[in-house]
């Protein structure tokens, strides 16, 4: 077990945070160095399942996370012409024990951040620190930090890149690994005031990437006393990559509201949706990599998106950082050498991550509509028996994240 020696934590996202809160549970000391100079509520919405909300509870976190969010209780799956082709319960709703939530991930954000202050320190959490290096020795690691127009170095047990999709512990630790690698479809998140939908606590999705697809959830209830809900919007485009690098960027609804022009359903009018937008719209490429045979070296390994990124489609990218981080805690918190506490961490976690991957980049979570636009080409139907039958929508309905072989990356 490690004792009197902190693991330094690059990077204050989801991930990261939650393994200082893991650690601290653990009694296993750790800092956390984060490059924005103030870390702010950024971002739009993020939905965490049931497996994810269960850890949260054991950190004694779900009480204020469900104060803020919107608890998931359905699934509904359409066609572009907003015919239902498949719904289902969510969270509790579907016997869980634990919700899945909704949530802005400004709120998430947050409510983690305020815990990991007030249990291991606000002095821990140190803001304005760009990862440049790292390395290590024998009993040892270290991280180099740029802040301001001071360059530091801070040793540790361990050094943990929580530092997402454009890691620079990742690169560090594989110069040559495998790049990120485009999906071909393009996405614009944003948020919009509007009132319930459906149940009013409904996960909707609607047609696919090729002509357009849009995920719609609510994410804070009643904000302006006139019982109207904060709702996020995600938009899927498939279109050539403008931006090799995959870096988010500032974006408009005039960018593709167009495709959603003639989408006015029953139950939800999609562009009086987006006319109601809200504050930043962000573009973001639909980006993933290649699953590598290994996440560490020594005693420095990655975590969350600096391990495994994956195309943000199944709800899963934030999931299973918080599966990650309680794994390693638990793994470091061992009475083992930490290159074996490692060792097993990436055991137990790297082939299930993988399977992800590989199982987003087939757009498992989209096969449904997909077969069932494949069967009636693209149009309306009469009666959606007469297209797929129940039985086989049940099966399609289940990801199946297995059947995708792992081929480990050749650079590492």
């Amino acid at each position: 077990m490690l004792t009197n020696e902190d693991v330094i934590i690059v990077g204050a996202g989801i991930g990261g945070l939650v393994l200082a809160l893991e650690l601290h549970a653990h009694g296993v000391p750790c800092r956390v160095f984060e490059a924005a100079p103030e870390i702010k509520p950024l971002g739009m919405g993020i939905n965490i399942q049931p497996y994810a909300t269960e850890v949260l509870d054991g950190l004694g976190l779900l009480e204020a996370l469900e104060s803020h969010a919107v608890v998931t209780g359905e699934f509904l799956f359409c066609n572009q012409h907003g015919q239902e082709i498949y719904r289902s319960p969510a969270g509790r709703a579907a016997g869980h024990v634990f919700p899945q939530l909704s949530i802005h991930r400004g709120d998430l954000h947050a409510v983690l951040l305020d815990a990991v202050r007030s249990r291991i320190g606000s002095d821990r959490v140190s803001t304005g620190w760009r990862c440049v290096g790292t390395g290590q020795f024998d009993d040892r690691a270290w991280a180099t930090f740029a802040h301001g127009t001071e360059v530091s170095t801070v040793e540790g047990a361990a050094v943990v890149g929580c530092d997402g999709i454009h890691s620079v512990v990742y690169r560090e630790l594989f110069p040559y690994g495998p790049a990120l690698r485009y999906s071909g479809t393009n996405m614009w998140r944003g948020t919009s005031v509007f009132p319930d939908f459906l149940s009013g606590a409904s996960m909707v999705r609607a047609g696919l990437p090729a002509e357009g697809k849009i995920v719609v959830y609510p994410i804070r209830r009643d904000i302006d006393g006139r019982g109207n809900n904060l709702v996020n919007w995600v938009v899927e485009i498939d279109t050539p990559l403008s931006d090799p690098t995959g870096v988010t960027a500032l974006g408009r609804t005039e960018d593709f509201a167009d495709r959603f022009a003639r989408w006015h359903f029953d139950w939800l009018d999609i562009p009086d949706l987006l006319s109601r937008s809200v504050g930043p719209v962000l573009e973001v490429p639909m980006m993933d990599r290649d699953p590598l045979d290994r996440w560490s070296s020594g005693r420095i390994t990655l975590l969350g998106d600096a391990a495994h990124p994956l195309v943000p489609l199944g709800s899963n990218g934030g999931g299973q950082a918080v599966l990650d981080a309680r794994s390693l805690a638990s793994h470091l918190a061992e009475d083992i050498p930490v290159e074996q506490a490692l060792d097993r961490y990436e055991e137990e976690r790297r082939a299930h991550t993988a399977s992800i991957v590989l199982g987003d980049r087939r757009g498992v979570v989209d096969l449904m509509v997909r077969e069932v636009d494949r069967r009636t080409l693209g149009l309306p139907f009469e009666r959606l028996s007469d297209v797929i039958s129940s039985e086989e929508l049940a099966v399609l309905a289940v990801p199946n994240y297995q059947d995708a072989e792992i081929e480990p990356s050749p650079y590492v």
